[in-house]
């Protein structure tokens, strides 16, 4: 919708990038899991050597062998390194795509809306939290397939050996997964409590860094600095709780893996030295065997060992989808599907709202069986004191808010989710205090729009008066908020990008003139009344006024804005 708190639209993610990164994943997962298992054929080749050399052959013998180990160890360490890469950008691009989703939401998201997340927590989130997704991808998914899947084959090729051995590490394997399964939870909850702080922090120092000039002229800048160090403390102590988690889990995975290979190990050892007859299906083994069983040992706890190693980024990578899935969620109002560059029809629409009910969360209701009648390029005034429902009624015509009941039609057409996009590229809003972006006075007024060049953004300020201030500021940024900007001159700067979207043929303007002295007032209605000659403008005042200067004039009284206006 063109208007004063207009952003640029967020790209939507092509279906074909996440099938390409589907294909990476799967295909990353595959070299990852078979490159360890290239570590069988290099322990039979070393084994066998051993036993060769063992057995009393010359140790050219071992030449062919130890030439086979090195070519596989190539072969290994480029499965390993080409799996790794693709999982990563996998990894990334589905951040990416994530990340483009929660931003869409949060652009498209009512600013009516109660839940709507702070800006702190929002780019907490979407920055710094998010980087927690990739090593949960790019990692703890590989782990767990090879974990899944390596033992049992490395334990296929001890059983035939020796039962024996294949048992020890068939009742010491299991402790691993089995302590993960009792931390996870804990570890999980650590995770998304340091989350929930980080974002609380980032949010409180945001807040305060905008509302700074405030805390020094009160003198609260002692107490600020006191909560700012309690909240940081507090984030401290919740992330040495993960820390102590992910050291604890590693030093209990180290112990049981040791023992597991030392059980084998001695068994091994004994059974060489004829201290154990048992358990190699009655009939002995060699030290070639028994060296190559003793080589897969390690091998076999090696997958648990990196599954626990990357258990930490699975609690910390799920707590962080959990967060992008709440940025992500829908809020109220219609969220349009189609482009919003697509505008159906020019000139000034008719509005018409047809049994309208809507009541807020609190189940107050505000109207009920309202109908309106606005003929396209009249001038309607919505005249009633505060919190009669005037801004709610706007957001309704918008689409910012959905009605419980009834509908709205502009020119004829429902405000649907699939007209929602097309219907908002012909309306502008203009509010009491329209966000101005860090930025250059030119850039505020295109927005980065697509056609809005420098002649059409000088005619723009011309319009609306702004030529003086814009010669002056030149280059000049202006700051967040409007720093530097007057409460006139940051309204008629709204003016200025409605002079600038020629398409917008109609005007949603709520009490564009509240909280400005007599003669800036009547500046700005001037303004507004020259760009609304042949389009359709709906106000929200309680000016009497600005009201007496429109076409008709709604009376809305609080508590009874229902039924049907004329």
């Amino acid at each position: 919708m063109p208007a004063a708190t207009v952003a640029a639209p967020v790209p939507r993610v092509k279906p074909r990038m996440r099938t390409a990164a589907r294909r990476a994943e799967r295909a990353g997962l595959m070299l990852q899991l078979a490159a360890p298992l290239v570590w069988i054929p290099q322990a039979g080749l070393l084994a066998f050597a051993v036993g060769a050399i063992a057995d009393g052959q010359p140790a050219s013998a071992a030449l062919l062998p130890a030439l086979g180990i090195a070519l596989l160890g190539f072969l290994r360490a480029g499965l390993d390194a080409a799996g790794a890469r693709l999982s990563f950008r996998a990894a990334r691009a589905e951040l990416t795509r994530l990340r483009a989703e929660a931003a869409r939401a949060l652009a498209t998201r009512s600013p009516l809306a109660i839940d709507r997340p702070a800006s702190g927590l929002a780019a907490s989130v979407l920055t710094e939290q998010a980087e927690a997704v990739v090593p949960y991808l790019a990692r703890f998914a590989p782990a767990r397939m090879k974990a899944s899947v390596i033992p049992l084959v490395l334990l296929a090729c001890v059983l035939p050996i020796s039962w024996a051995a294949g048992l020890l590490l068939l009742l010491t394997a299991p402790l691993i997964p089995l302590f993960m399964a009792l931390i996870g939870l804990q570890a999980k909850a650590a995770s998304e409590a340091q989350l929930v702080e980080m974002g609380s922090l980032n949010g409180f120092l945001l807040d305060r860094l905008r509302g700074l000039a405030t805390i020094r002229s009160l003198g609260a800048v002692d107490a600020t600095a006191r909560r700012l160090r309690e909240d940081a403390d507090s984030l401290a102590r919740r992330t040495m709780v993960v820390l102590r988690i992910a050291f604890l889990s590693s030093a209990v995975l180290e112990l049981f893996s040791a023992i597991g290979v030392a059980l084998v190990a001695a068994y091994i050892g004994l059974h060489l030295l004829g201290a154990l007859e048992f358990g190699s299906w009655g009939r002995d083994f060699g030290l070639a065997q028994g060296l190559f069983m003793l080589l897969l040992a390690p091998a076999l706890f090696e997958p648990l060992r990196e599954l626990a190693s990357a258990w930490h980024d699975r609690a910390a990578g799920q707590a962080a989808l959990a967060a992008l899935e709440r940025l992500a969620a829908p809020g109220p109002g219609i969220v349009g599907d189609d482009a919003p560059g697509r505008v159906a029809a020019q000139g000034a629409p008719s509005v018409r709202l047809e049994a309208l009910g809507f009541r807020h969360g609190d189940g107050a209701a505000v109207f009920d069986g309202f109908t309106l009648d606005v003929a396209a390029g009249e001038h309607v005034a919505l005249f009633a004191p505060s919190g009669a429902g005037k801004s709610t009624l706007l957001a309704l015509i918008a689409g910012l808010a959905a009605p419980d009941s009834g509908r709205v039609l502009v020119d004829g057409e429902t405000l649907t989710e699939a007209s929602a996009a097309r219907l908002r590229a012909r309306m502008a809003h203009i509010g009491q205090r329209p966000h101005i972006f860090a930025g250059t006075l030119n850039a505020n007024v295109s927005l980065g729009r697509a056609g809005v060049d420098a002649p059409a953004i000088t005619a723009a300020l011309t319009a609306a008066r702004l030529d003086t201030v814009a010669a002056r500021r030149g280059p000049a940024p202006i700051g967040e908020a409007g720093r530097g900007l007057s409460g006139g001159e940051a309204l008629r700067l709204a003016l200025a990008r409605l002079a600038a979207t020629p398409q917008a043929g109609l005007i949603l303007a709520d009490e564009p003139t509240a909280h400005l002295d007599a003669t800036t007032s009547a500046e700005v209605t001037e303004g507004l009344l020259a760009l609304a000659q042949g389009r359709t403008l709906i106000l929200a005042t309680h000016d009497p006024a600005l009201a007496a200067r429109m076409d008709r004039v709604i009376t809305l009284a609080p508590g009874a804005a229902a039924g049907e206006a004329a």
